[in-house]
């Protein structure tokens, strides 16, 4: 058995955001991206914790929004240090207390004992540790019938809105940013014996004609292959170590973060247009990108469904291990620019549709550095 496996991990239940003003949050993700609002903390809660949270759903993907109502309360804590930012990452699990026991057994560093609480047709359990990701809380539930998504939420008898006309299904992983990589990785492989399953680094340097410029990273993804969690994690690269997007977004955030989610997606051709029509804008993507892709994907022997004038009108990215196997990825505009003020913060969202491919869009890193550089400097810049 895994190491991994002992904890009883059955998936990413949800990611919870702390933020400075929750109708920015329901406007990108009910509004837009057509989630359901499924409730709200009751006024009992909002007066004992200071914070007042939404819970949003499409498919198996939840997200939870809170805002401070207290500067003394947990999200208003950390807010005096960060932007926006994803600040807990909850699972579900199979036995709370063996869990707790494992995890303990290991070093981890548990916020409280387990919590329990009855009620909303069930019952709940769960507890939360401190991680080597920054701010951000670990917290693993067990739930039995328990239908709210935490206690001190009100779910809705109908859930708000939210159709899911986009298809999402479900969060495929979750990445995040680091000024130096091996700590975290030593600490997903002792406290919760996640073992190494991909990995990337490059750096453009090699591609730019005054070799005076470039930028770079270093990626190691980790999973628990019992229940298919994976956290992808980057780090810098030198030379022009400061030039790095890795390096800006943890100048940005603060300190480590999680970077981005990565949302599966049913049809990723149909849905991207009808997004930017509800008003989601995309990364743009440099179109010496499609040039170059004939070529990688030759080399590669992947021959694709879909039409690269219809791939490049829309700006997805593709990549992928071979024949028979490829994946289709984009990504948002970060929140800082989709809400046009910087305490937006960092984060960003990843759609991705997986058509037999496993990775994590390794060729588009290099591909899309590339290409940026590229077309800087046919710009004379």
């Amino acid at each position: 058995m895994a190491r991994s496996a002992e904890l009883g991990l059955l998936g990413v239940e949800a990611v919870h955001f702390f933020v400075n003003d929750l109708q920015r949050g329901r406007s990108f993700w009910v509004d837009k991206l057509d989630f359901a609002f499924l409730g709200e903390s009751t006024d009992q809660e909002v007066a004992r914790r200071g914070q007042k949270t939404e819970a949003y759903r499409a498919g198996r993907a939840t997200y939870l929004y809170t805002q401070p109502t207290s500067d003394t309360s947990a999200a208003g804590r950390y807010l005096k240090h960060h932007p926006d930012g994803v600040a807990e990452v909850l699972f579900a699990v199979k036995d709370v207390d063996k869990t707790f026991a494992v995890l303990s057994e290991r070093g981890a560093t548990p916020t409280t004992d387990v919590q329990r609480s009855e009620g909303e047709g069930g019952a709940i359990a769960w507890f939360s540790i401190t991680t080597a990701f920054g701010d951000v809380l670990f917290t693993f539930v067990q739930r039995d019938g328990y239908r709210a998504v935490m206690p001190g939420l009100r779910m809705f008898d109908t859930p708000q809105g939210g159709n899911n006309r986009f298809g999402f299904g479900e969060i495929d992983h979750i990445t995040s940013n680091f000024m130096t990589l091996k700590p975290l990785v030593q600490w997903c492989k002792d406290v919760l014996g996640f073992e190494e399953y991909w990995g990337i680094e490059f750096h453009t340097v090699d591609v730019s004609e005054k070799q005076d410029g470039g930028s770079g990273l270093r990626s190691t993804v980790v999973w628990d292959p019992a229940s298919g969690v994976k956290f992808a994690n980057n780090e810098p690269k030198r030379p022009f170590f400061e030039s790095s997007q890795i390096y800006t977004f943890v100048e940005d955030n603060h300190g480590p973060g999680v970077q981005h989610t990565a949302l599966t997606i049913a049809d990723i051709m149909e849905a991207v247009p009808a997004m930017r029509a509800a008003g989601i804008e995309f990364m743009p993507t440099p179109a010496t990108y499609y040039e170059m892709l004939p070529a990688r994907l030759e080399e590669a022997g992947i021959e694709l469904d879909e039409a690269l004038e219809g791939l490049a009108a829309r700006e997805i990215l593709v990549d992928g291990e071979g024949p028979g196997r490829y994946m289709l990825q984009i990504f948002c505009k970060d929140f800082a620019r989709l809400f046009g003020n910087p305490n937006g913060g960092p984060f960003f969202l990843e759609i991705i549709q997986r058509k037999g491919d496993r990775g994590f869009g390794g060729g588009n890193f290099r591909a899309l550095f590339e290409s940026i550089e590229r077309q800087q400097r046919m710009d004379g810049r």
